[in-house]
C-alpha cells in the first residue's frame, strides 16, 4: 500500500515527488499502519486490554511476510500502549528511500543521479514501467468518478490520497464534470472508512483519522518552516 500511495505522488517523467516531503513520509508511516491494521496484526486496544482504551496493541506478531511491513510491525511492537499518531511518524523515518530503492529493484522505476545547483547531490525515480501507476490511476479514478465500489486496499489507498489532500491531483474534477469540492466529498467518504470488515472497523477509521491529523501536522510545520 505503501509503494502504491508513493508511485501516485510521484512524477513519472521527473521522477520527484509532486507533494510535499513531510507530508508524504508521514501517510507513508500510515500507509504501513492502516495495512497491518488490514491484516488483524495491529489493532487500538479494547476495555478487556490492559491499559487505557483506543491505544496501539499488536494481536498478531507473527511475519507479515514482507520485509518492509516485518520492519514497520517491528517499529509498532515497540510503540504499543501509544496513541496512534505517537507511531506514525518513526513509521514513516526513512521509508521513502527504501520503498524507491525496491521498485527500482523491481524494474517499477529507475534511479538517477544528479545535483542541485550544480554541487549538491540528489536521486530521481523516473518511472521504467508506467503501466503500475496507469493501473493505479484507473482504480482511483473508477471509486471517486464513477463512484464504483472500492475493494478493501483500493480503498484504504484513497483514504490515504484524502489524507494528503491529493485526490484532485490523480482525477482532475473538470474532466468528469465534477466540481472539486463534489471529489473531496466521495474521498472523504470513502475515508470514513465504512468498507473496512466489521470486525476491524472502528480501528481503521481510527488509524486514518490519525493519519488526517498527521499529514495536517506535517503540512502546518511546513507551513511554520517556510515563513
Amino acid at each position: 500500500m505503501a509503494e502504491e500511495l508513493l508511485l501516485l505522488v510521484t512524477d513519472d517523467v521527473s521522477g520527484r515527488l509532486s507533494a510535499p516531503a513531510a507530508q508524504v513520509d508521514v501517510a507513508l508511516g500510515g500507509a504501513n499502519l492502516l495495512e497491518l491494521t488490514l491484516l488483524t496484526k495491529v489493532d487500538l486496544s479494547g476495555e478487556l486490554d490492559a491499559g487505557k482504551p483506543g491505544r496501539i496493541i499488536v494481536r498478531d506478531p507473527s511475519p507479515a511476510g514482507d520485509e518492509v511491513l516485518d520492519a514497520a510491525l517491528g517499529i509498532v511492537s515497540a510503540h504499543q500502549g501509544t496513541k496512534p499518531s505517537a507511531v506514525i511518524p518513526p513509521l514513516g523515518k526513512n521509508l521513502r528511500r527504501r520503498l524507491y530503492e525496491r521498485l527500482a529493484l523491481n524494474g517499477v522505476l529507475r534511479a538517477e543521479q544528479g545535483r542541485v545547483l550544480g554541487v549538491f547531490p540528489t536521486r530521481r525515480w523516473p518511472a521504467q514501467d508506467a503501466s503500475h501507476q496507469a493501473r493505479l490511476r484507473r482504480l482511483v479514478t473508477q471509486a471517486l468518478a464513477q463512484q464504483a465500489a472500492p475493494q478493501p486496499p483500493g480503498a484504504a489507498l484513497i483514504a490515504l490520497l484524502y489524507a494528503l489532500g491529493y485526490e484532485h491531483k490523480i482525477v482532475d474534477p473538470r474532466e468528469r464534470e465534477l466540481s472539486r469540492q463534489q471529489l473531496r466529498a466521495r474521498a472523504e467518504q470513502i475515508a470514513e472508512g465504512a468498507w473496512a470488515p466489521e470486525a476491524i472497523r472502528h480501528a481503521v477509521g481510527q488509524m486514518i483519522a490519525a493519519v488526517v491529523t498527521a499529514t495536517r501536522a506535517a503540512a502546518a510545520a511546513g507551513s511554520v518552516t517556510s515563513t
